[in-house]
């Protein structure tokens, strides 16, 4: 039996990836020293409204940015067949990427202009299986500690009703770019 307001919540998922799929630009990179001019809330903003390009690697994947503020990250995305293992259901990879870049963005939005990071240790936790009837899933970053050199961030994976698929925590190393 649906839960009461289930769908309600899904159509308002849905709708919100819809505005945000809209919203981004074509996929691309950009120079290091475009990236070091912009604080992090700048960078966001303007990938999110589609005035900087959006990176491949959320095309690949095929998910998308849905909101962001400081110490916070959130990523939305649906897995389907694409994303299957030869075991018949979505491949770990999948929720793992989605986890390091939800965590890492929450990082990047503490760092200032002219700092970037990379990470070095992701640990990730697999608490039930994917498969693409799931549904939308989302991916929730917030930064537990940031440090002159090394930022620790934790993150949550969980669906429409809020039941927890992976959970996963990431070290950063905290760069100075060259502007």
């Amino acid at each position: 039996m649906e839960q009461p307001g289930r769908k309600d919540r899904l159509n308002a998922w849905i709708a919100t990836e819809r505005a945000a799929r809209a919203r981004l630009g074509a996929s691309g990179t950009l120079e290091l020293a475009q990236v070091a001019a912009l604080s992090p809330q700048e960078f966001f903003d303007r990938i999110g409204s589609g005035q900087l390009p959006c990176p491949p690697y959320g095309e690949l994947v095929d998910f998308v940015p849905i909101e962001w503020s400081e110490g916070r990250f959130l990523f939305q995305g649906t897995p389907d067949r694409r994303h299957y293992n030869p075991l018949g259901s979505v491949h770990g990879g999948y929720a793992a990427s989605l986890l390091d870049s939800c965590m890492g963005c929450a990082i990047h939005t503490r760092l200032q202009a002219g700092q970037g990071y990379t990470t070095t240790d992701l640990r990730i936790s697999y608490l039930r299986a994917l498969t693409d009837k799931v549904g939308p899933v989302r991916a929730e970053g917030r930064v537990v500690h940031l440090g002159r050199s090394t930022a620790v961030a934790e993150g949550r994976l969980y669906d429409v009703d809020d039941r927890l698929y992976a959970v996963g925590s990431t070290t950063c190393l905290v760069l100075h770019m060259a502007g």
